[in-house]
This record gives structure tokens, sequence and C-alpha cells, in this order.
């Protein structure tokens, strides 16, 4: 089977001990493609030196709602300037999170970082999409608690005629249509199967299948323990480092979820990816 990840970060610290590693384990899996998501201005470099050393790595530079308050002036001429230099690298991770907002002065999580009130993501994030609809790359999209404003953003923004990523889809079964509607695709990881998140998990049975890929989101989110298949350990914060190689165990836990083949679902993933970002 040829598998893709639709979203990850191999340039994060926790990884690059372990790249050698990683690379030969990804090829013997069958992995052909995955999009490695720089999340501010100093990673985009980094990542498109990744992606000249590994074939397999599509880059995609943008700024992340975590992101959005540190941006330097001048970053989105720096940004067009990334993505013409590349003519395969996509837009993401660009997006919007109101769960950063109710974080309290001293959390570690935003140590460092000024946090940018919605009204200011939106204006990052709607740059950014246009940008993407300009030259028509691909736009990798993070959500979380603010799937309305996103869903008002992408009707009032020109959006890549190629279509975006809505990476680790957590928004409402109810506004999948809309989403579907204005040219999105759905990743779904392996987080989505823990009890908690059942009801997110739901959605991917209904998600059409022409919309479909899979991703890690590596090194965060990994399986739990017992469907850890590359364990590499913990990071510093103490969290278990997802390897990029449990791209497998997601494909396994999505086929078994819908109830089709693991084989028919790798090829229409192969398809969908494709599309979205080849």
């Amino acid at each position: 089977m040829n598998l893709y990840d639709a979203h990850q970060h191999f340039q994060f610290d926790s990884l690059v001990p372990h790249h050698a590693a990683i690379d030969a384990d990804l090829r013997r899996i069958g992995l052909r493609r995955a999009v490695v998501n720089a999340t501010n201005a100093d990673e985009w470099p980094v990542v498109a030196d990744l992606a000249q050393r590994h074939d397999w790595i599509v880059p995609s530079h943008g700024v992340h709602p975590w992101d959005s308050g540190n941006r330097a002036e001048g970053w989105l001429e720096g940004l067009r300037a990334a993505l013409v230099a590349d003519p395969r690298a996509g837009v993401g991770e660009i997006g919007l999170d109101r769960f950063i907002l109710g974080l309290k002065p001293g959390d570690p999580r935003i140590e460092g970082l000024r946090v940018a009130p919605l009204a200011e993501q939106i204006e990052v994030f709607t740059a950014q999409l246009a940008l993407a609809a300009e030259l028509n790359r691909a736009a990798s999209i993070h959500c979380v608690q603010a799937w309305g404003a996103l869903l008002e953003a992408l009707h009032k923004t020109p959006r890549p005629a190629r279509g975006f990523l809505l990476h680790g889809y957590g928004g409402p079964a109810e506004m999948i249509r809309s989403f579907t509607e204005l040219g999105a695709f759905y990743s779904f990881n392996i987080e989505l199967t823990q009890p908690q998140r059942e009801g997110r998990l739901e959605n991917f049975r209904a998600i059409p299948a022409d919309r479909l890929l899979v991703e890690t989101d590596a090194p965060t989110k990994p399986p739990p323990p017992d469907r850890n298949r590359f364990p590499l350990g913990d990071g510093p914060d103490g969290s278990a480092v997802n390897h990029p190689a449990n791209i497998v165990v997601a494909y396994e836990a999505l086929a078994e979820l819908r109830g089709v083949p693991l084989e028919s679902l790798a090829a229409q993933v192969e398809q969908n990816f494709c599309r979205l970002f080849l």
C-alpha cells in the first residue's frame, strides 16, 4: 500500500534526534508523501531544507494562530517569498484558536507568546488564505473552538481552487456539509479513537469518501500505548512522542471505523491526497 500523511511536524525538536531512523521506518512502511507544516517564519527555511533532503516531504509554510501575536513586520511578504521559491509548498499551518484565549499567564504552553485576540487571528488567517487562493496552494487549517468564525471567514475570503484541509477535524457534524461545499478535506488522526473524542470520531463515518485524508500530527497525538507500534519515548515535557510511522495505525483505525478494507481506504486516500496537495 502507498501511505500518505496529510499533517505532521518533522521539524519539531523531539523528532530531530530520530530523523535518520524515522526516515528509514517511513520508507519501510510504504509512506510516499507527508505534508510537513511550518508554524512560524523561523521554521519556513528549516522545513524547506528538510524537503530538499527527504523526497517524501511536501513542505507547507504558515503562521499558526498560536504564533500570530509574535509575527514580525513584513511576515506576509516573507511567506509569499517562501512559497514562490518552492512551487510544491502549501500554506499552513494556519487557522483560528479560541482555546488559547482561555489560558492564564504563567501557563508553560504560552510562555514567550503574545496571545493574539480572535479578531487578530482572523486577520492573519484570512491574509494567508487569500495568498493560498492567489497561488492555488493547498491550505492546512487548524481550528479549535472557533468553527463558526472559521466558516464565516471562509465564506468571506478567496479560497484555493484545489481545496483546503481541516486537519484532525473536531467541528460539529452538522457543519460538515457547509465546509465540504466550500472545498474542505478532512484528516483523521489516532487521537480521535480516545473515549472522550467519541463524538468527533463519529464524524468520520459521515465525511464523504472523496474528502478523507489521514494524519499523525507527529510528534503530538500518539496512539494509546497498546497501539503504539513505533515508540519513541517521552519528550522534555514528559508526554509520549508520536513517531510518524504510526500513520499505519491511523489508517487501520479509520478503515475499521468505516467498515472498509484497508487497501480500499488507502487507494481512496491516495487519490484524495494527490488531488489536494500534488
